[in-house]
């Protein structure tokens, strides 16, 4: 290593992962919008469930927003409360999400955390989400995911509480009451 700091973009990259990861390639952001996927929506459940600083997280919300991957709406006027939803062009992360988690599981931890299937037949989905029993790409909104069974039974907070019963992604996740 020659001592030199590692810069914070990659303007010498002529490469359209590099312009990629200029977006989202910054710690917790993807973990943000895998959590936007499962229907985390509300800063708080955001927090509670990532275990992430406040003030990394504000700045990951508004990064995403500003990139037209997250929009954030208005649900409360009362104390005002915004939600964060995906965007077609936040959606559009699926399959790479799915990559990365098929890549991570199989190289570096070898556990089934979450299980992904057509919600509508409920076989489990191939790796480019496509349904081995329907023959068909399965569209982000009909696939349910399930606790895997390396999945803790018993996890702290209200959103990992909420995943253990099966739901669609993209849905809002229903935490219990504080």
């Amino acid at each position: 290593m020659d001592g030199m700091a590692l810069g914070k973009d990659y303007a010498t990259q002529e490469c359209s992962i590099a312009s990629a990861l200029e977006v989202i390639g910054e710690r917790w952001t993807l973990l943000v919008i895998r959590d936007a996927f499962y229907g985390v929506r509300r800063y708080n459940d955001f927090l509670v469930h990532l275990g992430i600083p406040r003030a990394v997280l504000a700045s990951r919300l508004q990064t995403l927003t500003a990139q037209g991957i997250l929009e954030k709406r208005r649900y409360q006027e009362s104390p005002p409360r915004d939600e964060y939803v995906l965007t077609d062009r936040g959606i559009a992360l699926w399959p790479t999400l799915r990559a990365l988690g098929l890549w991570g599981r199989e190289h570096l931890t070898q556990r089934r955390l979450r299980i992904f299937r057509h919600a509508d037949c409920g076989t489990e989905l191939g790796p480019y989400s496509d349904c081995p029993a329907c023959g068909t790409v399965v569209a982000v909104g009909d696939v349910e995911v399930v606790p895997g069974p390396d999945l803790s039974r018993d996890p702290a907070d209200p959103v990992s509480r909420a995943l253990l019963k099966p739901k669609r992604l993209l849905r809002p996740v229903e935490t219990d009451p504080a």
